[in-house]
């Protein structure tokens, strides 16, 4: 997500009406979740410690359709999908924010009329999809019940919200893409379309290297989670 310009579509219905979703409600860690923690383990051995499993876990009651749509082989893809493009982003978990800070004032759509009140260098990538630009903070912390716009910085300090907002893209945006990664993965569509939802200039020979690294963690990853990785792997 850092450095493309998404066109941010209304988040799911319910959402915001809940007020922060997901929060206060602990049913157990990995119930109904297709992701154990030991799996979880094996696909980020090197992760920061601040992208924890009980956060992932949390984080999904946000968006109960996440990774439980389905038969049980598409929901342990999708759940490979999402993971991996995160891995993707945040090089196997290990960044909790974008590292070229030259770039964070580019984050700042200042023709929005909310504008950028935490400071034009404040919305730069962070978290488990490395969220940026004002205008996807404003989003994703209104359909969160959550403040984003005016402290965006509760995206790397929380681990639930890291996940949320990652969740909330995956979720409800489509990006350059015709699906949202969610419907992309629940349609059949195929884990090419979640990468064009999410970085859509990777496709159609923009960055082959960026799609070839994308599409063998999620291989990885499916058979982490004794899955296939099912038709349309790459876009």
């Amino acid at each position: 997500m850092c450095g493309v310009m998404f066109v941010v579509l209304p988040g799911q219905a319910g959402a915001a009406e809940r007020g922060r979703p997901g929060l206060g409600s602990r049913a157990g860690p990995g119930r109904g979740f297709v992701v154990g923690e030991a799996q979880f383990e094996r696909m980020f051995p090197k992760r920061n410690s601040f992208f924890t499993y009980e956060g992932l876990v949390e984080a999904t009651k946000a968006y109960p359709g996440f990774a439980r749509t389905g038969s049980r082989e598409t929901r342990r893809r999708e759940a490979a999908a999402f993971l991996a493009n995160v891995s993707h982003e945040t090089g196997g978990l290990f960044y909790v924010v974008a590292q070229n800070t030259d770039t964070y004032p580019v984050f700042c759509d200042d023709t929005r009329p909310y504008g950028c009140p935490a400071g034009r260098a404040a919305y730069y990538g962070r978290g488990a999809i490395m969220l940026s630009w004002n205008f996807n903070y404003k989003a994703a912390g209104d359909a969160l019940g959550i403040d984003l716009l005016n402290n965006p910085w509760l995206v790397e300090q929380d681990p639930e919200v890291a996940w949320m907002t990652a969740l909330w893209y995956w979720n409800t945006q489509q990006g350059m893409g015709e699906y949202t990664g969610h419907q992309a993965m629940v349609r059949g569509k195929g884990f090419g379309e979640t990468i064009r939802s999410l970085n859509g200039p990777e496709c159609g020979g923009g960055k082959p290297e960026q799609v070839a690294h994308r599409v063998g963690l999620y291989r990885e990853f499916v058979r982490v989670l004794h899955a296939r990785p099912g038709r349309g792997v790459s876009c």
